[in-house]
């Protein structure tokens, strides 16, 4: 009679091992997915330093300044962090460029925020529409949506 063995058998480490890889394999996508929405929410928060004079304008005028200029912001490719490489405002919309340390299904791509105003009451103040949003009812979204992020990666907010 053989004794009884003590430990794992090799068949045993073999299919804990699969199971381990499976489940890696299973969150690897998810993991990227979130580092990327990440990557998007970081650099629209650049996008803050236009909304202001963007807005003032708009309450001012009704009109939007035509570029970063006309914003009183500095050059779009001077607008720069971890993950952007410049912000334009163009027609009161703002395009946040990705670049420098973004990620590689990121890099050379745009995101837009557009202004969302009632033509009729410039007192209401603006908001603000991310990517292929729609925007909010009895409200005009101006500027045009140059956003080519995939869908899939967008916040909630802008798809």
């Amino acid at each position: 009679m053989n004794p009884p063995r003590n430990g794992f058998t090799l068949i045993e480490l073999l299919v804990v091992v699969t199971v381990i890889s499976i489940l890696a394999l299973m969150t690897l996508p998810t993991y990227y997915s979130k580092l990327i929405r990440d990557q998007i929410v970081e650099g629209s928060a650049l996008a803050n330093l236009a909304k202001g004079p963007i807005a003032a304008r708009w309450a001012a005028d009704k009109s939007f300044p035509v570029d970063n200029a006309a914003a009183a912001l500095p050059a779009a490719e001077l607008i720069v962090g971890n993950v952007v490489r410049a912000v334009t405002v163009q027609d009161g919309a703002i395009h946040i460029t990705y670049g420098n340390r973004a990620h590689g299904k990121l890099k050379d791509k745009t995101l837009s925020l557009r202004p969302a105003v009632v033509e009729e009451a410039p007192v209401v103040p603006v908001a603000w529409v991310c990517g292929f949003a729609s925007g909010p009812d009895k409200m005009t979204v101006m500027g045009q949506n140059r956003t080519d992020i995939p869908q899939e990666y967008l916040p909630l907010n802008c798809r």
